[in-house]
């Protein structure tokens, strides 16, 4: 076995790694080395071999325990690793379903091409045909709005590009009078095959990109791709009580199928600016309010000016505590869809002054001396200072 590199230095893993670690470690190396993204290197070639030969012994609970024990000497005769790795993972667990591992991968991504590895997975691949009508690409947008519009719902300009039909071929990618041919590369079949012996890889035609056909004579204007960018202004309604996060679907407005088929979506993302007072929980509204410790321990009506700038009359009692709760009832977030509200709660900050005058001074010494307080003060339970 000289020249052969341990298994879990190939992947990047330690001996003791999960199959989910082998899985991920495995799918990260597949994606980067795959023939399919390295066309002619033969360098990423042999390591997506190296890297497919390892995970197919330390994916297999029969193997992987002899490969611990014994090294490669333990797969002699298994039909991997010390016996001789041939590329059919005919009898593995680890290559049932290449759906599996690359799953959400698809739409001409690794997940088509794994399935399409030594004869099409099984045959649970089918080639879409050319006039087939295809749904449509969804498309992202995030949008920034700011804390006050999310809470009581604002209207937004956006802007976005997105692919349309073409207006000149109407979609079919040809000219007028053109038709189909048979494709010249992979004959009408869609794939071609790459590489030879023990590792040959099925993989869709580069020159007809899997239709098995070609235009004949493109359109002028889509070149033959049967779309074009176009962008896009409208108005967004955006409801009050919206989350940070939260997605608003637009039917039919991410880019067109394919044949007639149906757009995709428009996925816009909303994001929420801080507000420099207010924070938000669910529907309720918090907020914190400065008092000295006069008002504290007096007592005194207060004016909290809302989200909305409402003025809000609130009498503090005497006697409230630092950090002190107060809740005022429907000051809060509305529910979507309805004309209820959650509540805004006020923290109460005491403000100890730092700097006294003379009179303050000696005002708060005589205070000291009434309150006869102990400077020697013992440990209570916390939940004896809560008011």
């Amino acid at each position: 076995m000289a020249g052969k590199r341990d298994y879990y230095e190939v992947l990047g893993i330690q001996k003791g790694a999960t199959a989910d670690e082998i899985k991920k470690a495995y799918r990260k190396l597949a994606v980067k080395y795959h023939p399919d993204r390295n066309p002619g290197d033969k360098e990423a070639e042999e390591k997506f071999k190296e890297a497919t030969e390892a995970y197919e012994v330390l994916s297999d609970d029969q193997k992987r325990p002899l490969y611990d024990q014994y090294g490669f000497a333990g797969l002699d005769g298994m039909g991997g690793g010390g016996g001789g790795f041939n590329g059919g993972f005919g009898g593995s667990h680890a290559f049932h379903d290449f759906s599996d591992l690359f799953g959400g991968m698809g739409g001409g991504g690794f997940g088509d091409i794994f399935e399409n590895i030594f004869g099409g997975g099984g045959g649970r691949s089918r080639r879409r045909s050319p006039d087939e009508p295809a749904q449509g690409q969804s498309l992202r947008y995030d949008l920034n709005i700011a804390f006050k519009d999310a809470v009581y719902g604002t209207k937004a300009e956006i802007k976005f590009q997105h692919d349309e039909s073409c207006s000149v071929c109407r979609g079919t990618g040809a000219a007028a009078g053109s038709k189909r041919t048979t494709c010249t590369m992979c004959r009408g079949a869609g794939v071609v095959r790459q590489g030879g012996g023990f590792f040959s890889i099925q993989q869709t035609c580069p020159t007809c990109r899997g239709a098995g056909t070609m235009i004949e004579k493109p359109c002028s204007k889509c070149r033959g791709k049967g779309v074009e960018t176009v962008t896009k202004k409208m108005t967004l309604t955006i409801p009050a009580g919206v989350d940070d996060g939260k997605r608003i679907a637009i039917p039919r407005m991410g880019d067109a199928g394919a044949n007639g088929g149906p757009a995709g979506d428009l996925i816009v993302v909303l994001h929420v600016e801080p507000h420099e007072y207010f924070e938000r929980d669910g529907q309720d509204l918090y907020c914190a309010v400065p008092v000295t410790f006069a008002q504290a321990a007096l007592g005194v009506s207060l004016n909290i000016t809302s989200l909305d700038g409402k003025q809000i009359e609130f009498k503090l009692p005497a006697g409230t505590s630092h950090g002190k709760l107060f809740k005022i009832k429907g000051e809060g977030v509305p529910y979507p869809g309805m004309s209820k509200k959650g509540d805004l709660y006020v923290k109460i900050i005491i403000q100890i002054p730092t700097k006294l005058n003379g009179e303050q001074k000696k005002l708060m010494e005589e205070f000291a001396k009434i309150e006869n307080a102990t400077t020697s003060p013992r440990c209570v339970p916390l939940s004896s200072l809560t008011n």
